[in-house]
């Protein structure tokens, strides 16, 4: 897929938390064409600190009002600046990078054996589990409403530390059934997600996971266990997104691979997890 490099406007930004926005970004130029599980190295103007860009998961691709969507979590003084944006503010970034989630097109479009790889070998899957923990949740909005789109059925299964720190609810509601686990019991049931009754009461064709390392490998060893295809959006540590620099190595069955370029979604048969 063609990569681009575009100066984007910031059309809003909504303060989610004190430390979470939902930058919705725009130009007057048609947005590339992008797919849920792909990424943005957004580059940080005015932080004598910040020298890298900073790799954002798409949060959503709105075509309507032709906004990409990034969800941001203020974790360094590069986002804290990206946390600051106001709308007007421009934005530089590198897109779309990396490699998305099986299921993640149109139906018109030719799935690049995806599904193949996702490893349904009885084709498209009726009914997928979409797990995601923190600010991991972010490509998974979109993905359910791509899935949603082919007719698929998407569950979305949410984490979080506390009430406070579970995002867009509202509009995972919008897309499909939502369960939730905290860890301090004040939303949800309490524990991690792979404690959710939902795991005991449902079947899932497919499971697709974003978040925390231990949460996706718990999520992993779930899916092995009970014998259901299960793909890892990983977020190791990256510098350049193109594959150049080695950073974000990740070992794998195939020897190592490069996140940015050969993930960041992999069927976790690829994974020594």
């Amino acid at each position: 897929m063609k990569k681009y490099c575009l100066d984007l406007t910031v059309s809003s930004a909504d303060h989610l938390s004190d430390k979470h926005v939902l930058l919705k970004l725009t130009s007057k130029e048609a947005l590339p064409e992008m797919r849920p599980g792909q990424f943005v190295e957004v580059r940080v103007d005015n932080s004598p600190s910040t020298f890298l860009r900073r790799p954002i998961s798409i949060n959503n691709v709105d075509l309507k009002h032709n906004e990409l969507w990034l969800l941001v979590a203020a974790v360094g003084d590069g986002t804290r600046h990206l946390y600051d944006l106001k709308a007007g503010d421009q934005l530089n970034c590198l897109l779309p990078l990396g490699n998305g989630f099986s299921f993640s097109n149109t139906l018109s479009d030719n799935d690049g054996g995806a599904s193949q790889e996702a490893g349904t070998d009885a084709g498209q899957p009726k009914k997928v589990l979409l797990v995601g923990g923190g600010v991991g949740v972010a490509p998974l909005l979109w993905q359910g409403m791509k899935l949603k789109e082919r007719g698929i059925a998407p569950v979305f299964l949410l984490g979080a530390r506390s009430a406070k720190d579970l995002l867009e609810l509202p509009l995972f509601k919008e897309v499909g059934p939502v369960y939730i686990t905290t860890e301090d019991d004040s939303a949800g049931e309490k524990g991690f997600v792979t404690n959710h009754s939902v795991l005991q009461r449902e079947h899932f064709d497919l499971i697709q996971t974003c978040g925390p390392k231990p949460m996706m490998k718990a999520v992993a060893k779930y899916a092995k266990e009970n014998n259901i295809p299960c793909e890892a959006s990983l977020e190791n540590m990256m510098a350049c997104g193109l594959g150049a620099c080695l950073c974000c190595v990740e070992k794998t069955v195939d020897g190592n691979l490069r996140v940015c370029e050969d993930g960041p979604v992999f069927n976790i048969k690829k994974l020594l997890w």
